[in-house]
């Protein structure tokens, strides 16, 4: 448990668990989350092991951590309600991807915001391209792991009134880190390849929620997770937002994509 993490109860026992992305913070995920819950879903936010506290507490976790707290809280959540979906962004998106695969049965679909198997987007310096070459090597350098990657304007934010909102005074969202220690990184592509294998024996129902002007992850990846999937994998453009979809100006048809999806609650 955290500080950051959420719940809404909702008219109906259809839940969704929403997951932060790497070095985020359930607060980011509040925006969706409130739409979400006023359709009539019971939603739930927890924190990503490590998340949340300081550089340190990430750094001593893998992704084998973060997929393994997501399906601690898909039990306990599935004990309160009847049916249990998830959504998640990037990162975050492919922890609920592999942590619902291995809970089998219990969850009933996945919708992943910005889906990442490669950091080449449009704003993403060249040498990302490389990173999973070259990361797995300096990763074992122990000065070398502390080196930290920063975010750049806009910051994966289309909307500058959003933008300002967020990030204007330099503080971000509550509960987030500034920057990407390599060492996360790492866990990240390590991630993003066991996902990549799992994928053709993957048969959840997931969809795919992808901005064409991505800042982060060009539409390739989207593309290429369901090219990959072994169930059924829609794919919804967005025409107007950059990488974090869930804040930026077309959060609200992000909500309505994931609800229409998941299927709304009858009763609410």
């Amino acid at each position: 448990m955290s500080a950051y993490d959420f719940h809404m109860q909702g008219s109906t026992k259809k839940g969704i668990l929403l997951v932060h992305g790497l070095t985020g913070s359930p607060a980011e995920m509040r925006f969706v989350g409130k739409a979400l819950h006023k359709m009539g879903y019971t939603v739930t936010a927890p924190t990503l092991a490590g998340h949340c506290l300081d550089e340190n507490a990430l750094l001593a976790t893998t992704y084998e951590d973060w997929v393994a707290s997501v399906r601690e809280a898909i039990r306990a959540f599935a004990s309160t309600v009847d049916e249990v979906y998830l959504a998640g962004i990037c990162v975050g998106g492919a922890v609920a991807l592999s942590a619902a695969a291995l809970e089998g049965d219990c969850v009933k679909g996945v919708t992943i915001f910005s889906p990442l198997l490669n950091y080449d987007g449009w704003n993403t310096p060249f040498y990302y391209r490389w990173a999973p070459r070259g990361i797995p090597l300096l990763a074992r350098i122990p000065f070398i792991n502390r080196i930290r990657f920063g975010e750049d304007d806009p910051y994966g934010i289309k909307s500058e009134r959003i933008r300002k909102a967020i990030i204007g005074n330099g503080a971000g969202i509550a509960g987030t880190l500034p920057s990407f220690p390599l060492k996360a990184l790492y866990q990240n592509f390590r991630l993003n390849r066991a996902l990549a294998s799992m994928l053709p024996t993957i048969t959840i129902p997931t969809l795919l929620i992808h901005a064409r002007e991505d800042d982060v992850g060009h539409p390739r990846n989207a593309l290429a997770i369901q090219q990959l999937h072994g169930g059924r994998c829609d794919i919804a453009w967005l025409e107007n937002s950059y990488h974090m979809i869930h804040v930026d100006q077309e959060r609200h048809h992000v909500a309505a994509l994931t609800a229409d999806f998941f299927g709304r609650p009858a009763d609410a």
